[in-house]
Order: C-alpha cells, then sequence, then structure tokens
C-alpha cells in the first residue's frame, strides 16, 4: 500500500474533508467508468437486501422502532460515504452500539421515572450531537491515528462480550416469549438479570416460534456462505414470514406488528434534541453516553476501514482516519435527527461490498437509495415478520462475531494479551459496555507501564 500523504495542520484538514472528489475515487477513471458503476451498483444491492433485516434487528435490540433502523442505515451510509475516509466502508446500525443505545433508552424510556420513548430518543439525539461534534474536533486535530492504539485483545474481547450479550438478549424472540414482557426484562445492563428473567418466564416457550428461529439462522448463516450473491438474511426473513402467515397462522407466533403496530414508509420526520431536568445523575449519564458513543465510532471505523483495505488488497491510497472521524462526527450529528441513531462502519456488510466488487463509495450510495426503495414498497410487510425470526437474524450477526482465528491469534501472542481478551470478553456483558472496555484500557497500559519500567530499572543494574 502506497505512502499515506494527508494534509498535517488543522486548516488543510478541513479543506479536505470538504473536498468531495478526493483519492477516495482513484479506481474511478474515464477507461473503466462503466464497468465500475456496474459493480458498485451490484455490491450496493447485494448490501441493501442484506441490511435491511439486520437494520431493523439492530434497531429493535436498541429499543427502538423498526423503520428507525432501514432509515440510520441508509442515511449514515450517504454522510459516511460522502465525507468519511474510507473508499470501501459501508455504515449503518452495529452490534457494538446495542448496548449504550439500549441502556439509555430502557433508563429515559421508563414510565415509573417518568419518562417516554419520545423523550428518551430526543435525549438520544441530544448526546449524539455532542459525540458528533467531538468526533469532529478530534478528526480535525488529527486524533484519528491515536485510535490504532485501542490493544487487539481489548477489541476481540470487546467483540466477543457484546455478541454474548446479544445472543443472550435476544433468546427470549426465539423462545417465543411473551415479549410485552420481555421487553421490560431488557431494562437492565446486567446479563444474569436478563437470563434470569428469561428462566422465570420458561412456561411461555412456543416450540413453533424456536423453529421459525432455527429455520432464520439456518439459512441466515449457510446460504452466504454458498455465495455471497445468495441474499441468505433476506430467504430466511421471507421463508419466516410466508411460514408464519401459513402453516403457523395459528400457533401463536408473535409479529413485528404486534409489538410495533404498522411501520411508515413515510421515513424522515424531524427528531430535535431533549434535555431532562438537569442533575448529578443526568450529567453523568451524558458524560457515559457521549464517551461511550465516541469511543465506539471511532474505534470500530478505524478497525473496519483497516480491515477493508486489506480486504480489498488496496495498493494505492489507504484510508484517512482524520477524516473518517471527521465523516463520523457528521453521520452522528445529523443521522440521529431525522429518526435515526448512532452508527459507524460495518464490518460485515463492508466485507459483504468489497466481495461483491465494490470499488468505490458509489457502492455506499446505490446502497442506501436502493435500501430504502425498497423499503418503501415492502412497508406494509416487513411488520408481519416474526420476532423469532428477528432473534434469528441477531443471533447469527453474534455468531459471525466470534472469530476463532481472532482468538487464536490473541492466544499466541501471550498470556497476557489472552487474559486481557478474556477479562474484557466477561466484563463487557456482566457490567456494561464502558465499565468493561474502559477498566480493561486501564489495566493493560497501567501493567504494560509497569512492566517497561521493570525492564528498564533491571537494564540498568
Amino acid at each position: 500500500m502506497s505512502e499515506a500523504k494527508f494534509p498535517t495542520t488543522p486548516l488543510g484538514r478541513i479543506k479536505l474533508f470538504f473536498t468531495f472528489f478526493d483519492s477516495r475515487w482513484e479506481d474511478l477513471t474515464k477507461e473503466n467508468w462503466l464497468k465500475t458503476i456496474y459493480k458498485d451498483f451490484s455490491a450496493g444491492l447485494i448490501v441493501a437486501m442484506t441490511a435491511i433485516p439486520m437494520a431493523m434487528g439492530f434497531a429493535m435490540a436498541m429499543g427502538m422502532r423498526p423503520e428507525h433502523g432501514i432509515i440510520a442505515g441508509a442515511l449514515a451510509c450517504v454522510i459516511g460515504r460522502t465525507f468519511g475516509g474510507s473508499k470501501y466502508q459501508v455504515y449503518g446500525p452495529t452490534a457494538a452500539f446495542i448496548p449504550v443505545i439500549a441502556a439509555l433508552i430502557a433508563k429515559y424510556s421508563n414510565p415509573a421515572n417518568g419518562g417516554t420513548f419520545e423523550q428518551a430518543h430526543g435525549f438520544l439525539v441530544l448526546v449524539s450531537i455532542i459525540s458528533g461534534i467531538i468526533l469532529i474536533i478530534m478528526g480535525t486535530y488529527g486524533v484519528g491515528k491515536y485510535a490504532k492504539l485501542v490493544p487487539n485483545s481489548i477489541i476481540v474481547g470487546f467483540t466477543v462480550g457484546i455478541a454474548v450479550a446479544i445472543a443472550a438478549t435476544n433468546f427470549k424472540d426465539i423462545l417465543g416469549l411473551d415479549s410485552f414482557k420481555a421487553l421490560l426484562g431488557d431494562s437492565s445492563r446486567n446479563l444474569t438479570d436478563k437470563i434470569k428473567y428469561m428462566s422465570e418466564h420458561l412456561h411461555l416457550i412456543n416450540g413453533w416460534s424456536i423453529l421459525l428461529g432455527l429455520i432464520t439462522f439456518v439459512l441466515a448463516k449457510y446460504l452466504l456462505k454458498i455465495s455471497i450473491y445468495i441474499p441468505g438474511p433476506v430467504i430466511a426473513m421471507s421463508t419466516a414470514t410466508i411460514l408464519a402467515a401459513t402453516l403457523m397462522g395459528d400457533k401463536n407466533i408473535i409479529l413485528v406488528r404486534d409489538l410495533y403496530g404498522s411501520i411508515p414508509n413515510n421515513f424522515f420526520n424531524l427528531q430535535m434534541p431533549f434535555l431532562p431536568a438537569m442533575n448529578g445523575s443526568v450529567l453523568i449519564d451524558i458524560v457515559y453516553f457521549v464517551v461511550g458513543i465516541v469511543f465506539v465510532s471511532g474505534v470500530e471505523s478505524v478497525l473496519c476501514s483497516s480491515m477493508a483495505d486489506r480486504l480489498a488488497k488496496n495498493d494505492r491510497t489507504p484510508f484517512n482516519p482524520d477524516k473518517e472521524f471527521f465523516g463520523q462526527g457528521l453521520v452522528q450529528i445529523i443521522t440521529p435527527l431525522v429518526q435515526g441513531f448512532p452508527c459507524t462502519g460495518a464490518l460485515a456488510r463492508t466485507a459483504t461490498s468489497i466481495k461483491a466488487g465494490a470499488t468505490t463509495p458509489l457502492a455506499g450510495y446505490f446502497k442506501a437509495v436502493l435500501k430504502l426503495t425498497m423499503a418503501f414498497f415492502l412497508a406494509q410487510y416487513l411488520e408481519l415478520i416474526p420476532m423469532a425470526c428477528i432473534g434469528g437474524i441477531l443471533v447469527w450477526v453474534a455468531s459471525n462475531m466470534i472469530k476463532p482465528a481472532e482468538i487464536k491469534e490473541i492466544k499466541h501472542a501471550g498470556k497476557f494479551e489472552f487474559s486481557m481478551m478474556a477479562y474484557t470478553a466477561v466484563m463487557v456483558p456482566m457490567t456494561d459496555f464502558l465499565t468493561g472496555v474502559l477498566s480493561a484500557l486501564v489495566i493493560y497500559f497501567v501493567v504494560k507501564y509497569a512492566f517497561k519500567k521493570i525492564k528498564k530499572n533491571k537494564a540498568s543494574q
């Protein structure tokens, strides 16, 4: 890969940030423009079909409505592709944001605390805008490169921990538990409480729902292995929906509409920020959620961009981490304002896009337009999807997040790296996202510093 020649001053960075036709478009030439557009369109179509069920699932896991995921994924991709720093990255809802957003929505929409969903969504908009401003400042002053300093052992442990939390939380939908009560069970950030809730409601298990969840999981997982051009999640979702409406029509299968009503197709509506009555607790929450959004946005976007360059064998201009931070900042400011929520680079969808032939940011624009178009015409059918299918999709996502090769690589790096991965993987679901990650980072760098100091003292003796 060629050496990056990016601006090194704030003014130079800002000028680059607002340059639309930059090095991300270097693979689109007069000689190959027709072929490139076709390849990007094909990639956008494949990712759009895969992204709809995933976006709906992520949104519901966060405590949001299904259409919010569709809106967020499409708009984030347009903004990220316009202002981001990667040629290939696909932006949208990601699993890493689930514990952050779910905790906020659960706490501030709880009627017992005098909250409503609208207020919680408005508060999410507020902290997301603050996060976006911070990300823009960080990108302007060249902080993007420091996201690479987060140890790989903690990133892998964080990913495993999130996967465990997602799988455990969404088993309730596969089991067919009374989802109205199950939503209350999601208000805790503690994995033990979620498991306890499910164990107390085992008498509500629906065997037909389990069957739909398994069918969804198997189809989504293995059809994509046959070919990247087979939209496994869409086929799985369609199969489960048809079965629920026909052969299992009288089996008390819980559908999306049972929880969320009709899904509208007038997607974009303004959602203004909301600030609850200010006190110490609210201030702490603002800091907590802002730090969480900034951390996930920065680390995951840089991680995804690095992966994309490697996967695409990009031997020309690499991604720009500072421009990526700037683009992420605009995503977090604009997307929540129109009924969306924070998004970042999506590893699986980026990989799918590259494997399907994407080479320029055009693939992201095609993905956004095609996703909204399909969702607009399919809105009346999306509400018929069984919740067991959504649970199956999310458990499939969780299973893809745990990569044995990455765990093996950490194991070979040494006992300390492996122990930090294990610590993070356990602490994230057992406490909460930020406690697990930040405590792991503190332990990691304190131990590393102490070890270097001991080694230096021995060498001087």
